[in-house]
């Protein structure tokens, strides 16, 4: 039997990027939130002996327990799904801060077409160009109407980059915070290569902080010292911007923020128009709790997202069969894949120092910023060098055609570990109708309930896609002076390892139109009105881009909506 606890106003399921900015915006605004987190509390403290390679990138200290909760996957509706019992392709964060603890802080703005991409592509290329199975969607917001929450999220946390970005990336109203990071040698290379080119590099903007700064909420937080521990690891200077060092301490200072850790949610209480609490499970002592609330906003994972929408009965599941329903459609990844390794023979470069976000990249070949009139894919992908900080366990270069262990292979690996520069494109990933998340039949998470389930594989779209941007990735790795390069543009079967990103999309996607969209523009949910779904699970496809900047944005809107809500109930479009 549950213990029902008090009503209150505002309830949020997760306290990442997306819990911890709501929880500021409705406490600053005077409104008591209560945030439930499955996982431990944490502070920058936590990360102080945090440079330990095995145990938070190989052991995955800040990552989710599989052994209690994973999903299961499948390439297509013919195959059994199996759990995924060890780390590969995603991360799935944990704990106070979730995923926004452990990213690299690479921050880049969803394109203008991402927003509208089905009106545009039609406009451009007629609708035969999309194909039956891909059913693209508009957003229902424009990225005219996202930018000033791009730019709330940007000077919040302190987001270092150029004065201006080209202009087929998009408008920006305001400079970012910071000044872009330093350049390195092998962004000189990349920038000077690309420009000759005639494409348009610029310094990857970036959460790692250029320079100390003090944000708008009065959040002090020191430079980026370069060290290269930033992707799957905290940041004990507090330069990486994450929610434990930004939007939390603001709202615990209000005294209008409760936070509950070890509280994993199991389902929303409702009545099929409005929700009218949730129950969790205290994980340390097997406790049930039922809190009541005007106001439920689910601001956890992509996956648990969907599975808590599937498990409590709210919205109708998607089914590719006849393509209807909504909860669980238009799940999207990120299409890696297409690169160039550039090898030195004469020339060396620092790559254990670096950061997350330390990069050159540019956008000529990402979007709709070059014709697809001929290609056989839309979309594209973001083409970069990064310089991340290549540390000692885990990498291990060494040149085709080598072993792979023994003496000659230590020797191959010591001579190129500082010899060797890649030049990358992360491609877009669009939805495709047998794309979709539900819930598994068979499997079950240590708590007796069902796990979500994963149906995907790459697609024609993402071969050609692949093929054509490795060839670009050539080219420019070929005009920055290496003694040979190597270049893959080859994609095969989608599995669930190696480690690819952890950018997956989809499952709860906004929209104008309630029969094929799970949320409005606020992210308030057509079949529920108290119910607010934020995150990248919004996601009607994937872009070329890292999803946290959009995320964000998205965030702050929702957070507006909330308190529009609050003030008048009701439909908010």
């Amino acid at each position: 039997m549950a213990n029902k606890l008090p009503k209150v106003p505002v309830v949020i399921v997760g306290m990442g990027w997306v819990g911890g900015i709501i929880a500021a915006e409705l406490t600053k605004a005077g409104h008591h939130v209560v945030g439930l987190e499955r996982g431990k509390s944490r502070s920058t403290q936590d990360y102080y002996h945090v440079h330990d390679e095995l145990r938070y990138a190989s052991r995955y200290e800040l990552m989710q327990d599989l052994s209690k909760e994973t999903v299961t996957f499948r390439n297509t509706e013919k195959m059994r799904a199996l759990p995924m019992r060890s780390y590969g392709s995603f991360l799935m964060g944990d704990g106070v801060g979730g995923a926004g603890v452990h990213w690299n802080g690479q921050y880049y703005r969803f394109l203008p077409y991402d927003f509208q991409i089905r009106t545009m592509t039609e406009e451009r290329y007629g609708k035969n160009k999309i194909p039956k199975d891909m059913p693209l969607r508009d957003w229902g917001i424009t990225y005219d109407e996202l930018e000033p929450y791009f730019v709330k999220y940007e000077q919040m946390s302190g987001i270092s980059g150029p004065q201006e970005l080209p202009d087929h990336v998009g408008k920006m109203s305001k400079p970012f915070a910071t000044p872009p990071m330093k350049t390195s040698p092998g962004m000189k290379l990349f920038t000077d290569a690309a420009t000759k080119l005639g494409y348009h590099p610029y310094i990857i903007p970036s959460a790692n902080l250029s320079q100390d700064y003090a944000n708008p909420d009065g959040i002090e937080r020191a430079a980026c010292q370069y060290c290269g521990y930033c992707e799957r690891f905290g940041c004990e200077y507090g330069a990486k911007a994450d929610p434990v060092v930004t939007v939390l301490p603001v709202a615990q200072k209000s005294g209008k923020f409760e936070l509950r850790t070890h509280a994993n949610v199991t389902g929303i209480v409702h009545d099929g128009k409005k929700a009218t609490a949730v129950q969790y499970v205290n994980t340390l002592t097997g406790e049930q709790f039922e809190q009541p609330a005007d106001v439920v906003v689910l601001a956890s994972y992509v996956f648990s997202n969907v599975r808590l929408l599937l498990m409590s009965k709210l919205g109708k599941p998607y089914n590719p069969k006849d393509d209807t329903g909504s909860i669980g459609r238009n799940y999207a990844y990120q299409v890696n894949g297409a690169s160039t390794s550039a090898y030195y023979e004469d020339r060396q470069f620092n790559m254990a120092m670096g950061a997350g976000a330390l990069g050159s990249s540019l956008d000529d070949f990402n979007g709709d910023n070059f014709d697809h009139g001929d290609l056989k894919f839309l979309h594209g992908a973001n083409i970069r060098f990064t310089q991340t900080g290549l540390r000692p366990i885990q990498y291990q270069p060494s040149l085709p055609g080598k072993p792979k262990w023994g003496g000659e292979f230590k020797q191959s690996t010591l001579h190129n570990a500082n010899r060797i520069l890649g030049v990358s494109g992360q491609g877009a990933s669009m939805p495709n109708r047998y794309h979709y998340l539900d819930l598994d039949p068979e499997y079950k998470d240590s708590l007796g309930l069902p796990l979500i389930r994963l149906t995907f594989d790459f697609m024609e779209q993402d071969v050609e896609l692949v093929k054509f941007i490795a060839g670009k990735t050539k080219e420019i790795a070929d005009q920055m002076g290496a003694t040979r390069t190597e270049m893959n543009d080859v994609i095969k079967q989608y599995n669930i390892v190696p480690y690819q990103s952890t950018h997956n999309t989809g499952g709860t996607i906004m929209g104008s139109d309630p029969a094929t969209s799970v949320v409005n523009s606020y992210l308030q949910m057509w079949d529920a009105e108290n119910v607010f779904i934020c995150g990248a699970s919004n996601f009607p496809h994937n872009s070329g881009y890292n999803p946290t900047a959009t995320v964000g944005a998205l965030a702050y809107r929702t957070a507006e909506g909330i308190e529009k809500y609050i003030q008048k109930g009701g439909s908010l479009v």
